[in-house]
């Protein structure tokens, strides 16, 4: 009884703050970062990108970073943020042009209200011409691309905003 007077108390005087868990999804061959095409993506790894992310990340968030090769699961962790109430920030790689299955369990995402921000590594419209196009863009809470992995922090930064 004691132990739950104080932890009432503290979470009144505002001492306890509850965590968002945000999800950070990741499609096809950015597991291979800091070996494919530094000259495109940089040298960083997922790893490095994971560890800035998590020292970086605003009061409140929590972050699971996830990177699959496979779209039936991306589609699945999407259908997971949907049941859990989690914003999501999504790089879908080489899914973002023609992943209809995943444009629409992200829509499920950004339709329940919860925040869905498209990050890219690179600038898409600045490369061939295929990779401008975005099946995921008009159903996102908005798209960040060509900061390198930065693109990530800006995102995770704008969801804290918008959950704020």
């Amino acid at each position: 009884m004691v132990a739950r007077a104080r932890t009432e108390a503290a979470r009144l005087a505002g001492r306890l703050t509850t965590m968002t868990t945000v999800l950070v999804l990741n499609g096809p061959n950015l597991g291979r970062l800091g070996t494919r095409e530094p000259e495109v993506y940089g040298s960083a790894t997922l790893d490095d990108i994971r560890a800035d992310l998590e020292a970086s990340a605003p009061a409140g968030i929590e972050l699971e970073l996830r990177q699959t090769d496979h779209e039936g699961e991306l589609i699945g962790w999407l259908h997971e943020a949907v049941d859990r109430g989690c914003p999501v920030v999504l790089n879908p790689a080489a899914f973002t042009h023609y992943s209809y299955g995943m444009r629409d369990a992200a829509a499920m995402v950004s339709k329940s209200g919860l925040p869905l921000i498209e990050v890219h590594l690179s600038n898409p419209h600045s490369r061939e011409a295929f990779r401008g196009y975005s099946v995921v863009s008009e159903i996102a809470t908005g798209v960040i691309a060509g900061f390198g992995p930065d693109s990530y922090r800006l995102a995770i930064d704008q969801i804290g905003r918008l959950i704020g």
